[in-house]
C-alpha cells in the first residue's frame, strides 16, 4: 500500500510539473512526422495480465511491422525520436500507466508477449509478481540497449540469448530487494544517469 501510494502521488505530481514539457514534446512529434503522438503497444503486466502501454511515438507509422527491436541508428526512428529516446523522454507518458495501476515507478520493465514466452516458468512467476516499472536495475545497466544489439548480426537472437537473461537476473534481484527506500534510490540514480548522458 505504501509503494502504491507513493506511485500515485509521485506520478500525479510529475504529470502536473511536466505538463508544459509533455505538451511541447507532443507538438514537436506532430510537426516532425505524420502519425499519432502516442505509441500504444501490448505489454505483459502483473500476474501476466496484458495492457497497452503509453509512449511518445519515436518511429514512423507502421514501423513495428518490420520488427519490435530497434538496433543502432534504426532508419525508422524519426528526427524527434532520436532525442526522445536518448534521454528516455518517450517513456514519460507511462506516468499515466502508473496512475491507472498497470505500472509502478520502479519495477521490471514491461515486456511484449513475444519475449515473455521465453521466460522460464519459475522466473516468470517471480518477475510478474510485481507491477512493471518505468525504471529498475536493468534499465540503469542497459541504458542504450539498441547500441548493444547493433553489435550482433542477429539482434533478435542476441536479445533472447544475451540481453534477456541479463535483464531477468536484474528483475529478480529487484523483486528480492524491493522497498520504498530502494525505489527512491533507483529513481535518483536514473535521473542522475539521464542528466549526465551525452
Amino acid at each position: 500500500m505504501l509503494k502504491r501510494g507513493f506511485d500515485v502521488v509521485a506520478a500525479a505530481l510529475g504529470l502536473l510539473l511536466l505538463m508544459p514539457l509533455l505538451l511541447g514534446i507532443a507538438l514537436w512529434i506532430k510537426l516532425d512526422s505524420p502519425g499519432p503522438v502516442f505509441f500504444r503497444q501490448v505489454r505483459v503486466g502483473r500476474h501476466g495480465k496484458p495492457f497497452r502501454i503509453f509512449k511518445f511515438r519515436t518511429m514512423r507509422p507502421a514501423s513495428e511491422a518490420a520488427g519490435k527491436l530497434t538496433v543502432g541508428e534504426d532508419a525508422r526512428i524519426t528526427h524527434s525520436g532520436r532525442l526522445l529516446r536518448r534521454y528516455k523522454l518517450d517513456e514519460l507518458p507511462q506516468l499515466l500507466d502508473v496512475l491507472r495501476g498497470t505500472m509502478s515507478l520502479v519495477g521490471p520493465r514491461p515486456e511484449v508477449p513475444e519475449y515473455v514466452a521465453y521466460y522460464q516458468a519459475d522466473v516468470k512467476e517471480v518477475v510478474l509478481s510485481v507491477r512493471p516499472g518505468l525504471t529498475d536495475y536493468a534499465a540503469l545497466e542497459m541504458l542504450d540497449e539498441n547500441t548493444i544489439l547493433a553489435r550482433y548480426s542477429d539482434p533478435h537472437q542476441a536479445y533472447v540469448d544475451v540481453v534477456l537473461p541479463q535483464k531477468l537476473a536484474w528483475y529478480q534481484e529487484y523483486v528480492a530487494r524491493q522497498s520504498l527506500k530502494e525505489d527512491i534510490r533507483i529513481i535518483l540514480r536514473t535521473l542522475y544517469r539521464l542528466a549526465s548522458s551525452r
